[in-house]
């Protein structure tokens, strides 16, 4: 399953499921992709089917190895990866070099464990309002969940998860 990330910063008013669909559809690839996000609706962790979450590789644009499987980044550890693995965005660029996203950090809104946390995820990602606070992890870190507190009106990374494989 590929995690990929949306070609530009966002601050916590966003429509992140629909920029991740729309995104992947402009790049050309035929799977759904969902907002590596907790939101009101669905913990981050239950965001990839069932059935796909314990045998398929994460990997990145180029098929290069981040996680071994989705359950593993949701085990305790903070989603720990390999930092000279990078992450690319849609249209291709490695989102921890590139000047595009001059705060290299990804919103996540969830626990170390991939639960929603209702107080930190910018209203379910609906305001960019300075007062709103939001869960999101610096990628310095080595981690997609690290447990960091930012004001929504903040421009950070967008993750997204190709949600289901399709062969």
């Amino acid at each position: 399953l590929h995690l990929v990330a949306l070609n530009f910063p966002v601050s916590g008013d966003m429509r992140a499921d629909f920029q991740c669909f729309q995104q992947a559809q402009l790049a050309g690839l035929t799977s759904t992709y969902r907002a590596f996000l907790s939101s009101h609706l669905q913990d981050l962790a239950t965001v990839v089917r069932k059935t796909d979450r314990y045998h398929l590789p994460i990997v990145n644009l180029k098929g290069e190895i981040l996680f071994n499987n989705w359950e593993s980044i949701f085990n305790g550890n903070g989603g720990q990866f390999n930092i000279h693995v990078p992450i690319y965005s849609f249209d291709g660029r490695n989102i921890m070099t590139d000047p595009s996203w001059p705060q290299k950090v990804i919103w996540h809104g969830s626990t170390a464990n991939g639960i929603r946390l209702v107080s930190n995820y910018c209203e379910a990602w609906h305001t960019a309002d300075m007062g709103a606070m939001g869960q999101a992890s610096p990628l310095k870190t080595g981690k997609l969940l690290d447990q960091k507190v930012y004001s929504c009106s903040n421009q950070f990374i967008v993750l997204c998860i190709e949600n289901s494989f399709v062969s």
